[in-house]
């Protein structure tokens, strides 16, 4: 569990925060497997009989007084008594982790279990659409047959198909078998069977171990489905113009309702990959994309706050369903065309999964990313809380999560990776803040999960290795007790700004703004929160496409993409993102500088010939012209260079695209799109600022301005 505040001091009371002009809060990264410095919690058992404050709710640490018969709350202060059993438990102090560290995760009894293990199986549910090309398709089957070798023995897996029917596939007999059902072309209607009643859903769920071959054979005959055939079903208007073909939303709603029978028996959670080449444009949840083409400029209308919103409750409701029936939704969409994730990214993002968006697929990452999102551990049923000591409290909250409906501060997360990070601003409770009559501000954060792991061997016969007694079900409760410091005064406080952090609680709340007020209120308030630590991130965030205008060639799906992309990243990678990491080498297996800034300048002054540029998705290695023609061109596999990519890349949560440029020779645009400190900041409405150094200008201009 990574906690990063954006000041390791605290302001001293509201005036000073107001002075300051720094964003306030901190950023959460929960199943994190260890801290922001690299320690990792002291694990134990008994998590449900760790002592609670009567008053506040906070839970024991070693940050409390702890007295003979009972202990003072490190938050609210209040005194608290033991009962027998705990003073039993703490006479012998080395077998409670809660009294030796103050980042501690406890197994605790899961809901309603008893005596017995929750068996639980993973689940996982590939929905590919067939109203696409050959190309895409094989991209799909490349995908997922990485994702085969990574889904861990015991594994049940199932393939269903969608376009203008869907197709259940049973791949546990000797041939694979595919039953089709046609979906009505309406824009209200549903399936008219249950799919359980085309097919058993334990015969749709094959084990991954005895049928992977069979699974791959299946994944062989996936074919798209022609236009006759979509148009047959959907219809055809005038002129022979097709009307769809695409029933992504009533597909998803009868998969969903077909996976939830088996909820809580055979699976606690059950993920869904689905793999969209374009927009719903049949049956229920089909999207308009005509507004994509609109003139909105000439009807006096901003682009982007037309394009931003969602437009049908559809999806979000539908992710609301699949919550209930214990489901988690994945989207990769892997086209080029307008596809409205605005409308589609809330089935994801509120189900706990994540949205993956790839324009172009000969250069694709996305068997790469599969494989490392399944390789990767995950909690899922996840609650997540903050309390803070009396003077200052939380405010808004950030973050792919929902609030719980009845507690203050609760979020519940369905799914949570060891990436993904949530965020908090601060406010105070009170004018007096932090005194130096009060205690030092204290955070806790508790995070309750479950996980499913193997199940230890019982000496079971192996006649039931293929039941769910392989997989048992664990709840455990990560709790993090941490204590700050007040600044004294205003350059304490700047001294220990977080820049990364401050830069992820802007990101979160620039994104905010966007989607209540438009791209160029987002804009105008990072102007308004522009402060010395941190001006290159902030202008380099107004160079993002984030943050770009449409008129300025940005596409929707883009910019809604990494809207759910930076809203789910640590403050590191995400400041990677925003700014890139720009280095040098003498030779591939030299380094010469580790850091350069974003600009032609630095690349001559620096005379080295290789330059390494991570901007998290993307990874240049660029050549200077002038490099000597005897270092080889690309880098040997066995050289520093190499090693140093390899290592970045399997630091990601996704797979950057690596892509080598020879100066001179190659065309250079995707290196030089990157230089943003010498490029315009066009359509701010605040000014026409030229390149890094100037905006730096305009700003003093402008606090002087403020100081008159």
């Amino acid at each position: 569990m990574a906690v990063r505040a954006t000041v390791s001091r605290f302001p001293v009371d509201a005036d000073a925060l107001e002075s300051s002009g720094l964003p306030w809060g901190a950023t959460v990264t929960p199943f994190a497997p260890a801290d922001e410095r690299g320690a990792v919690p002291l694990y134990g058992s008994g998590g449900h009989l760790l002592p609670r404050c009567d008053n506040c709710w906070a839970y024991l640490s070693t940050l409390c007084e702890l007295e003979r018969w009972g202990w003072s709350c490190a938050l609210c202060g209040s005194f608290n008594g033991l009962d027998s059993a705990t003073l039993d438990r703490y006479a012998r102090p080395h077998d409670c982790p809660e009294l030796s560290s103050s980042f501690i995760d406890l197994e605790i009894p899961v809901e309603g279990s008893g005596e017995a293990e929750i068996q639980a199986r993973p689940v996982y549910v590939a929905a590919v659409d067939l109203s696409s090309s050959e190309e895409f398709l094989e991209l799909v089957k490349s995908s997922l047959l990485a994702a085969l070798e990574a889904l861990v023995p015991g594994s049940l897996f199932g393939l269903v198909t969608f376009s203008h029917k869907v197709g259940l596939y049973d791949v546990q007999g000797p041939i694979a078998v595919v039953k089709n059902v046609f979906i009505p072309p309406d824009s209200e209607g549903r399936l008219p069977v249950d799919l359980e009643d085309v097919m058993p859903l334990l015969s749709f769920l094959a084990p991954v171990e005895t049928c992977k071959d069979r699974i791959a054979a299946a994944l062989e005959t996936l074919k798209p489905t022609t236009s006759w055939e979509r148009t047959t079903a959907a219809g055809q208007g005038l002129d022979g113009v097709l009307l769809g073909g695409r029933g992504f939303g009533v597909a998803m709603t009868a998969l969903i309702d077909y996976l939830s029978s088996e909820y809580g028996s055979t699976f606690a959670l059950a993920r869904v990959f689905v793999f969209l080449s374009g927009p719903p444009d049949y049956g229920a949840g089909q999207l308009d994309t005509g507004r994509y083409g609109e003139q909105y400029a000439s009807k006096r209308e901003d682009a982007d706050r037309a394009l931003l919103p969602e437009q049908t409750p559809f999806y979000k409701d539908l992710a609301a369903i699949a919550v209930q029936a214990g489901v988690c939704v994945d989207i990769f969409a892997v086209t080029d065309e307008y596809t409205d994730l605005a409308s589609l990214k809330y089935l994801s993002i509120e189900s706990g999964g994540s949205l993956f968006l790839y324009a172009n697929m000969d250069d694709s990452t996305l068997p790469q990313d599969m494989y490392r999102m399944l390789s990767r551990s995950y909690a899922f049923g996840c609650i997540l809380r903050l309390r803070t000591s009396s003077e200052f409290k939380l405010g808004y909250s950030y973050g792919h999560f929902f609030p719980d409906p009845q507690y203050e501060n609760v979020q519940h997360i369905i799914c949570c990776d060891p990436f993904a990070t949530y965020a908090y601003d601060f406010e105070f409770a009170n004018s007096s803040g932090f005194s130096r009559h009060t205690e030092p501000p204290v955070l806790q954060v508790a995070f309750q999960y479950s996980i499913i792991v193997p199940r230890e061997d019982t000496g079971i016969s192996e006649s039931n290795s293929s039941t769910s007694s392989k997989f048992c079900l664990k709840r455990r409760l990560r709790i993090r007790t941490l204590q700050y410091g007040s600044a004294s005064n205003i350059n304490e406080l700047y001294d220990s700004v977080d820049p990364e952090a401050m830069l992820s609680i802007l990101v979160h709340k620039v994104i905010l703004a966007t989607f209540k007020e438009g791209v160029r209120e987002g804009r105008m308030l990072l102007h308004d929160w522009l402060l010395q630590p941190i001006p290159r991130l902030i202008f380099a965030l107004l160079r993002n496409p984030l943050l770009r205008l449409h008129e300025e060639g940005i596409h929707p799906d883009y910019r809604i993409y990494l809207q759910c992309l930076f809203s789910a990243l640590e403050p590191t990678p995400l400041q990677r993102a925003i700014y890139p990491l720009l280095s040098s080498y003498a030779t591939p297996d030299q380094q010469a500088y580790p850091r350069h800034s974003l600009s032609r300048a630095a690349l001559v002054t620096s005379g080295s010939p290789i330059f390494l540029l991570d901007a998290f998705t993307n990874i240049i290695v660029y050549y200077s012209p002038t490099a000597d023609s005897s270092i080889p061109f690309p880098p040997p596999h066995d050289c520093l260079l190499r090693a140093t990519i390899n290592k970045l890349k399997q630091e990601r949560n996704i797979t950057p695209k690596l892509t080598f440029i020879r100066g001179g020779q190659d065309d250079a645009t995707a290196f030089e799109k990157y230089l943003i400190e010498e490029q315009n900041i066009d359509g701010s409405d605040l000014s026409s600022i030229m390149g890094f150094v100037s905006f730096l200008e305009e700003i003093s201009r402008g606090v002087l301005e403020y100081l008159k």
